[in-house]
């Protein structure tokens, strides 16, 4: 077993030359103000702990408080593979802790990762009792007594933005097959990527882009035994799971021949390309099969713009678009989205100033960082609000809650809505509910 002190990647941090281009892309830093919670900050500390002037728990506050957005990439001059060096830290500090947390506490959180993210059925039964929550009356009456109130407040003000979840009935009737609309020879043959929490919780989300790509001419197949990305796992610094669940999904989308794998998540999309790197070490036969799955991967809007997918249904207003930093910092999909939004007739779009500042999501952050996050989205509502914008776009379902609290917490909810790009180019599509 490697010791800890490997699994931090020396080499990829004496590449910074501490140059500070990263300040300013960091919102921890434009937050906190302090050099730890900077990217050339955490690579030096990374760097002193590989060199064993540090150990692994002085890693872990500075590390864990990292959104990961990876703008600091973006923005820096020497090509610092700042991913590579948090993946490798997160590691190490998920390894440090599992050998001195309970018994009960790793139980848990395998439970969770493992046997909850993973599994498509217990999902699909965690949507059924939101559901029954939502529509039963249950939600109402626990909102007008407070009830809510006595969950802690970084879960309670997200159960107040959740979506409504699809009635069971309509989830079980989805095809699993959408054949392209108005085609005799579909222009491509495409997998959608579907995710785990995705699928529970924005099933509509997913039902529409499964509409929209049919009706841009693309035949559409849902492969029922692919399984969550494993991207929160990789957040978390289970590397190990997020490989097995990587060999997982690479062997369901070979079972079927498809010119693309699509997905409408940012963040899912951005480990689904980069398998090849997390199966870097499993052994040349993987690394192939992985670079073959990425190759395939795309982002919906990328496969929409490509498609000329027709937008003629009016839409009247100002529209402003939050980037989410994984599809743009990892994933380097930027200018299919806008150019998407801005084919919608009646809209008028507006850029937000600083555009590619997180918003604070960045995966389950902004539950186990509640504070920390929500220092960041006071940032990026400052700005949302410039533009003046009725409504905000967004291309994560992270984003989608974060900015939806956002709005709320700024008491906008009359003015402001805050929607995926799906939904709203669905609308300007006239797809119905």
């Amino acid at each position: 077993m490697r010791k800890l002190i490997d699994l931090l990647p020396y080499e990829e941090t004496i590449q910074c030359v501490r140059c500070g281009y990263c300040l300013p892309a960091c919102p921890t830093y434009l937050t906190m103000g302090t050099e730890t919670h900077s990217p050339r900050g955490r690579i030096n500390l990374v760097k002193m702990a590989a060199e064993g002037h540090l150990s692994i728990s002085d890693l872990e506050n500075p590390i864990e408080l990292c959104l990961g957005c990876r703008a600091c990439e973006t923005a820096c001059p020497s090509g610092v593979q700042y991913g590579k060096i948090l993946e490798g830290a997160k590691e190490a500090i998920y390894k440090h802790k599992s050998e001195n947390i309970s018994n009960i506490k790793k139980t848990a959180q395998d439970a969770l990762f493992m046997k909850l993210f993973p599994n498509s059925q217990k999902w699909t039964t965690i949507a059924d009792l939101l559901w029954l929550y939502q529509t039963s009356g249950l939600q109402k009456v626990a909102h007008k007594g407070n009830l809510t109130k006595v969950l802690p407040e970084n879960l309670s003000v997200f159960e107040g933005v959740m979506p409504n979840v699809t009635s069971p009935l309509a989830r079980r009737k989805r095809p699993t097959l959408f054949p392209a609309v108005n085609s005799e020879k579909p222009i491509y043959k495409v997998a959608f990527f579907t995710g785990c929490i995705m699928d529970a919780l924005f099933e509509k989300i997913n039902r529409l882009s499964m509409e929209l790509l049919s009706r841009a001419g693309c035949e559409v197949h849902v492969i029922q035994e692919q399984t969550c990305c494993g991207a929160l796992h990789a957040h978390a610094g289970r590397k190990d799971d997020s490989v097995t669940l990587a060999k997982k999904n690479i062997e369901v989308f070979e079972s079927i021949e498809v010119d693309f794998i699509v997905n409408n998540a940012g963040g899912c999309g951005a480990l689904l390309i980069e398998y090849d790197h997390l199966l870097a070490e499993q052994g040349d036969e993987w690394t192939n099969r992985a670079k073959a799955f990425v190759k395939k991967t795309k982002d919906i809007s990328q496969i929409l713009f490509d498609c000329k997918v027709s937008l003629n249904q009016p839409v009247n207003a100002t529209v402003t678009y939050q980037r989410s930093c994984h599809m743009t910092n990892v994933q380097k999909v930027t200018e299919e989205p806008v150019a998407l939004l801005k084919q919608i007739p009646g809209i008028v779009y507006k850029e937000m100033e600083n555009p590619h500042m997180c918003c604070g999501s960045a995966g389950i952050y902004n539950v186990v960082n509640y504070k920390e996050s929500m220092e960041v989205l006071d940032e990026k509502m400052i700005m949302a609000k410039k533009t003046d914008a009725t409504i905000v776009v967004t291309t994560n379902p992270g984003c989608l809650l974060q900015m939806k609290l956002g709005v709320q917490r700024e008491g906008l909810n009359e003015k402001v809505r805050v929607v995926h790009l799906v939904e709203l180019l669905a609308a300007a599509a006239g797809l119905g509910e």
